[in-house]
């Protein structure tokens, strides 16, 4: 049983930094961030392959339009997943989902995508506000 808790939202000014946290329990072979603000459909922000013994084990995507001011890791234990999100902007405004999922034959080419997805977390708040 694959089961993901997420903590470390919050509110922050425009520029500054959060990080979200994502316990996790059971195997799987990959995770991921996502967000889903009001009104929008929800996104794939960032993605790790966790599952050691393959060639793109630590390997992470991004969406493009956090490249450069977020990174996802994973501690040593494989316990705990992050999202370390610097420089944010108003935009980041979002509810913050952590996912993980077994299908690691897509993961290359859909490392972003929710579909790929089987398990999921409850969500926690990010505001940014100007």
């Amino acid at each position: 049983q694959v089961q993901l808790v997420e903590s470390g939202g919050g509110s922050v000014q425009a520029g500054g930094s959060l990080r979200l946290s994502c316990a996790t329990s059971g195997e799987t072979y990959y995770k991921g961030w996502f967000r889903q603000a009001p009104g929008k459909e929800r996104e794939g922000v960032a993605s790790i392959y966790t599952a050691g013994g393959r060639a793109v084990y630590g390997r992470t995507y991004y969406a493009d339009s956090v490249k450069g001011r977020f990174t996802i890791s994973q501690d040593k234990a494989g316990n705990t997943m992050y999202l370390q999100m610097d420089s944010l902007k108003p935009e980041d405004t979002a509810m913050y989902y952590c996912a993980a999922g077994s299908t690691p034959g897509d993961w290359v080419l859909s490392a972003l995508r929710s579909a790929l997805y089987n398990y999921w977390g409850q969500g926690t708040q990010v505001t940014v506000f100007s």
